[in-house]
């Protein structure tokens, strides 16, 4: 069966802002600074994630490359962040619960728009686990 892509991307580099804040007397000092904000910035922009109407991929790595698979039936809960940084420049977080077991939370940090992907994975989930005949029963 085909799947068809909701979203690919990757996390704005706003996400490490501080971080590159702290990289700057660094390089003054020791001119390490300016090696760990090169290897910060390559390790965002090298972190994809591909949403399909079926799974989520996460594709990590710089030299070695891993690649996380969920599941979306698998997803129990959908939270979207708004940190008070990230949302001066528009952005935000979508974390999920799932019950994966190698990767029970997934956070896609520093999105634009995210409420509106949060939507549409809480969407393609319903009708993921309506295929898959998915049912969560919860024990008091």
């Amino acid at each position: 069966m085909n799947e068809e892509n909701i979203w690919k991307g990757s996390p704005s580099q706003w996400i490490n802002f501080g971080f590159y804040l702290l990289c700057i007397p660094l390089t003054l000092v020791f001119g390490l600074g300016l090696l760990l904000a090169i290897w910060k910035y390559f390790d965002t922009h090298l972190h994809k994630f591909e949403i399909t109407d079926q799974r989520i991929l996460e594709h990590k790595g710089i030299f070695s490359k891993t690649t996380d698979e969920i599941e979306l039936y698998r997803v129990k809960d959908l939270r979207h962040e708004q940190p008070f940084f990230l949302r001066l420049v528009g952005l935000s977080n979508i974390v999920l619960d799932t019950t994966d077991r190698s990767n029970p939370v997934l956070q896609i940090k520093g999105l634009a728009q995210g409420h509106l992907l949060k939507e549409q994975l809480r969407v393609a989930v319903d009708q993921r686990r309506d295929i898959k005949g998915v049912k969560e029963v919860d024990f008091k």
